[in-house]
């Protein structure tokens, strides 16, 4: 019988942890995502749009 008794008033704080565990989750799942983004956007090295490409830019690898 105590069993019973105890699901209901223990009922509110299980599901807050759960709930905390989601949101701990999905915030790494974020994290993640965003350092994998990141890389990416350091390695880039597109010329913009509006400059003329020469070959200077092709040739010289020091050049950034």
């Amino acid at each position: 019988m105590g069993i019973h008794y105890d699901y209901k008033s223990t009922r509110g704080a299980k599901a807050m942890e759960r709930q905390a565990k989601r949101e701990k989750k999905l915030a790494e799942k974020r994290a993640k995502k965003q350092a994998k983004a990141g890389v990416k956007k350091e390695k880039d090295n597109t010329i913009p749009i509006d400059q003329v490409i020469t070959l200077d830019h092709l040739t010289n690898p020091d050049k950034k």
